[in-house]
């Protein structure tokens, strides 16, 4: 049995992966999406199903105004005494100097919840992880983040001892472990005991191409006492352009019940355009930071080395005791909104699906129309991750808009600055409802059918939309039956929709494209849109 890379496809950043049992778990980061924290469980590190969300409640987590890719940061995930214990990082500040940043605590004697209300740990960097000592100690390790411009920002990695008793950390007790190497950029801590060594496993590099694992150990946790590898980094791609996995690095470290090793990274699966030179240009990732899992094996000296060198591999053997488990081979979906709650892959922006936004169950959504795509506060769209690089799509909306102000549709959506979508209006000119498409490229705003946009024939009940992704391009279709679609002659760029392109104006890149449903109503007359149902298709052979 093998793992094929990556393990969990498209926007699955940052994984903490553990194991309890026979059981392994993986959390991963989800930044502005709610609901925060993705959780996946698996017996064999080859099939890995979802679970809830740990972080369902805006008394948990309320991102509401945070800047794109601001929000949940690297969650750790832990288990020890008999429960649960996740630590996340809710970042308010994205760009320049400050990275204005909580980290809490919440904790479930069951994954499936329910989990506890946060305890605030502190502000002292993003990244945080909870170690849990064999002597009973527990201790925080992050990131430090310098926001003087006269200090590089990234200030080594703290670690700082956490009293069970008060639930509160010992301040006093703070102390650099690690500056990092040379490479820069240490964030992403993780540490593990093995042999009477203390193994500090931290990302450097930036999350991008030049993104490496580093890791440094020490015979105690005392003030800058851990040496880093030699020979390292532990995995990276900077030097291994051609590969199929990019940008591995951030992850964790776990063991099998029989003593293998494994270690979950983040990574890139980039394309480029065929006019693109191969190492000119490493691509574009609409798939966002996605998770793989590498083979680790010890040197004759102690230091963890992944299998078959460190730009690691796509086809993995799994652990030679894994229990082989069935699990879904598709992750095509079909959803009529039957149910009176949202699907465990829909996902919001910033707070969850509430009243506000609209409703679902009895075979529709029905969404209030808000705000703009680009509004961090007021929103209707509810989402679902792209997790292959061709798929198509589908919806049917109802809508009936009185003014070009009321829009709803079918949107591909990065962040707030570029997205593009589908959707019936008004027109005044024409006194009907048309189809448009239209693109925020960086608040470039582009509405590329104009006057000439799609009457919606009047006796036309409802819309049927659909989009398609192929790679490097998409388009969009329109339906008045549900049976034959036109295509709408407008093809855009997938690159748009990529953490490399938001990446060359904006600080936070960290997410990826997601497809979904949305209404909007700028007038402010609540006009609503009923969607009857949602189907993503990937196409066959499309990882």
């Amino acid at each position: 049995m093998k793992i094929s890379n990556p393990v969990l496809t498209g926007f699955h950043a940052d994984p903490s992966m553990i194991r309890v049992g026979d059981t392994y778990y993986i959390a991963n980061s989800t930044f502005e999406w709610f609901p925060g924290v993705r959780l996946h469980e698996s017996k064999d590190l080859v099939h890995w199903n979802i679970l809830p969300s740990p972080l369902s409640r805006c008394s948990q987590l309320d991102m509401r105004g945070n800047p794109s890719s601001g929000g949940i940061w690297a969650p750790d995930l832990s288990y020890a005494d008999g429960r649960f214990w996740l630590i996340y990082t809710d970042v308010k500040v994205v760009n320049g100097a400050f990275k204005d940043c909580t980290n809490y605590l919440v904790t479930a004697e069951d994954i499936h919840g329910p989990w506890s209300e946060p305890i605030r740990i502190n502000g002292v960097g993003f990244d945080a992880s909870l170690f849990h000592d064999d002597d009973g100690r527990k201790y925080l390790v992050q990131q430090t983040w310098d926001f003087r411009e006269y200090h590089h920002q990234f200030d080594g990695i703290t670690l700082t001892e956490f009293d069970v008793d008060t639930m509160k950390l010992k301040p006093e007790t703070a102390r650099t472990i690690w500056d990092g190497t040379s490479v820069k950029v240490t964030e992403g801590p993780h540490l593990y005991k093995k042999d009477g060594w203390y193994y500090l496993f931290a990302a450097e590099g930036g999350t991008v191409y030049e993104h490496q694992e580093s890791v440094a150990r020490s015979r105690t946790l005392d003030e800058c006492s851990f040496e880093v590898m030699p020979n390292g980094p532990f995995i990276g791609n900077f030097d291994t352009p051609d590969t199929y996995l990019q940008k591995q690095g951030h992850g964790a470290l776990v063991d099998t019940p029989s003593g293998e090793w494994y270690y979950a990274s983040l990574c890139g699966r980039p394309w480029r355009h065929d006019t693109e030179p191969a190492h000119g240009t490493r691509g574009w990732c609409t798939l966002g930071r996605e998770t793989s899992i590498q083979k680790v094996e010890w040197d004759e000296d102690g230091w963890p080395r992944v299998v078959g060198g460190h730009g690691g591999q796509r086809y993995v053997d799994a652990p030679k005791d894994a229990i082989e488990t069935l699990a879904p081979t598709t992750r095509d979906e079909h959803d009529e909104f039957d149910s009176g709650e949202l699907g465990p892959n829909w996902n919001t922006l910033r707070v969850p699906f509430t009243d506000a936004m609209g409703t679902v169950g009895g075979g529709k959504l029905a969404l209030r129309g808000q705000g703009s795509l680009c509004n961090l506060f007021d929103l209707s769209l509810v989402a679902r991750r792209w997790q292959a690089f061709d798929f198509d799509a589908e919806t049917k909306v109802r809508f009936d808009p009185k003014n070009y102000m009321q829009m709803a549709g079918l949107t591909n959506y990065y962040d707030d600055l570029c997205w593009s979508w589908a959707f019936v209006t008004w027109d005044e000119k024409r006194h009907a409802r048309v189809i448009e498409v239209a693109q925020n490229d960086f608040n470039q705003y582009t509405s590329f059918l104009k006057d000439d946009a799609i009457v919606v024939p009047e006796e036309a009940e409802a819309v049927w939309l659909r989009t398609k992704v192929r790679t490097e391009y998409y388009s969009y279709e329109y339906s008045f039956d549900g049976e034959h679609f036109t295509e709408i002659p407008v093809r855009l760029d997938a690159k748009i929709l990529s953490d490399d392109y938001v990446n060359q104006r904006y600080g936070g890149f960290f997410t990826g494209a997601f497809v979904g449903l949305a209404c909007v109503d700028l007038s402010g007359y609540d006009a609503q849109a009923e969607f009857d149902y949602f189907d993503y298709r990937e196409l066959s052979d499309n990882q």
